[in-house]
């Protein structure tokens, strides 16, 4: 059997797949993120090695299978910085975190040759922006540091005593050079940044360690277990959902949302306003929207309001579209595509009298789905516009919201039943690593529904409300920029 962990920002994933694609088992356990100042976001590694712990063991006692292989997916972007043997030096940065939006600017004077072979925006969360502000901020611990690590690739540190990266996750730090698919090590000297923190990249389907004595007996599972090099938790869901063909678009839903599709070679996006990262498999490569409030915001939403979720999707039954005037912006921690805006934020906008808590609920699920949109119409280029889309993660199951995403986006959503596929790639990739699937053509199929949810007409009050949602982030900008202005502050 083949074990996948899944290290994502609030929980981990683990599942035991069987070669023939079955998921015999499948655990989770949350873990918290501290914000000890606001815009900051941190996990101590510690939490993510207990949670593992927990998890990897509830699979081994309640399932008689034998582990073969271990894979492992996690959390983008995010920097632990490690000492020699692997202890974190602080708590680390997750990909959430904005503190770095006061340096981008050190990025910005890159020469425009190495800036675009990034092939990504310069962004705060990502660990270049992220390095450069612990330099300025906290030189001590920068310079304790021997290592500097991707999540996944810290837990793997944990689990064998190797130390590597592998590509899909290099590729997410802004100190990868994607358009050749190595280290940009021009990049760290002209930033002067070190370049002697960066393990070696290995494949991400290739045997990357052991599990050692110690590792072993905290996971409940036998020593000396191959332990495969694993990738980005996108990447990883890209290749546990069957995502591997250029023509297709997959919606992820979680705490942020993605929208991906694959590319057989790497092809930047001149606005900058989508990624262009490598995926787990040699010679493929992806684009992505990232938008970064979704669940996240959702989430927050029904808590502040005091909702459960069944009383969430009821608001369905009860509010328009268009909420009768009202919009939500759900730029809580910021937003990546397509604006770039570390220092957005949400609001509510339009309130009357009339309006209610269920107003106030249901105009976040739109705010969300037009942030969606936005995402899709930046990925969408002349020669791909978007028919329809594959729609995954666990944030998409509700049929109120899946039908509110297909009427916004005015698209087919084919939906997938892989509800853990990050933490499934990871198994897939150690099936590859150890030569159960001889290629990704013996992987088994993934199924997608017959039945798409189909879109519902553009009403003209829903044609008012996406008018509103896209007039309103440039204007609170403006306004926000206009409150800066040292005219207004004298």
């Amino acid at each position: 059997m083949l074990l996948g962990i899944d290290l994502g920002t609030g929980s981990v994933k683990a599942l035991l797949l069987n070669p023939d694609g079955t998921v015999i088992a499948e655990f989770s356990h949350p873990y918290p993120v501290q914000s000890p100042k606001p815009g900051w976001a941190e996990t101590d590694p510690e939490d993510w090695w207990a949670a593992v712990a927990k998890v990897v063991n509830q699979i081994v006692t309640q399932s008689s299978h034998s582990v073969e292989a271990i894979g492992l997916s996690g959390q983008m972007h995010g920097v632990v910085l490690a000492d020699k043997a692997g202890q974190p030096v602080r708590p680390a940065i997750l990909w959430a975190d904005m503190r770095a939006s006061e340096v981008l600017d050190v990025y910005e004077q890159l020469p425009v040759g190495l800036r675009l072979r990034l092939a990504n925006p310069i962004t705060a969360g990502m660990a270049g922006t992220t390095l450069i502000w612990l330099r300025q901020e906290e030189p001590d611990t920068y310079a304790a540091a021997r290592w500097v690590l991707q999540p996944k690739d810290w837990l793997r540190f944990r689990l064998t005593g190797e130390v590597a990266a592998e590509p899909s996750d290099a590729s997410g730090t802004l100190l990868y050079d994607v358009l050749s698919d190595q280290w940009a090590f021009e990049v760290l000297e002209t930033l002067h940044l070190r370049t002697d923190w960066l393990p070696a990249l290995l494949p991400s389907k290739q045997i990357a360690g052991y599990l050692t004595s110690q590792a072993a007996h905290h996971l409940g599972l036998k020593a000396g277990l191959p332990v495969v090099t694993g990738g980005a938790d996108t990447a990883a869901a890209m290749l546990g959902s069957g995502l591997l063909e250029p023509e297709l678009v997959q919606l992820t839903i979680g705490s942020g949302a993605q929208i991906i599709t694959p590319l057989t070679h790497p092809q930047g996006d001149d606005s900058l306003r989508t990624h262009l990262f490598r995926a787990v498999l040699p010679g493929q490569w992806y684009r992505l929207a990232a938008i970064q409030n979704a669940g996240l915001a959702l989430e927050w939403v029904r808590g502040i309001l005091g909702f459960s979720w069944a009383e969430v999707y009821d608001a369905a039954n009860s509010v328009p579209l268009g909420c009768e005037g009202l919009t939500f912006l759900p730029y809580l921690t910021g937003e990546r595509t397509p604006h770039l805006d570390p220092h957005a934020r949400g609001t509510w906008v339009g309130l009357g009298l009339h309006h209610t808590r269920s107003h106030l609920m249901w105009a976040a699920l739109e705010g969300v789905a037009f942030a969606v949109k936005q995402g899709m119409e930046a990925i969408a280029t002349p020669h791909q516009p978007i028919s329809k889309l594959r729609l995954a993660g666990g944030g998409t199951v509700e049929p109120a919201w899946r039908q509110l995403l297909a009427t916004v986006l005015q698209v087919p959503l084919y939906s997938i039943t892989i509800p853990a596929a990050s933490a499934r790639g990871a198994a897939i990739l150690a099936g590859l690593g150890i030569g159960i699937y001889a290629n990704e053509q013996a992987i088994p199929q993934v199924k997608i529904t017959d039945t798409p949810t189909l879109p519902n007409a553009f009403t003209p009050e829903l044609e008012e409300a996406w008018t509103r949602f896209q007039t309103l982030y440039p204007t609170l900008r403006q306004w926000r920029s206009d409150l800066s202005s040292p005219v207004l502050l004298r």
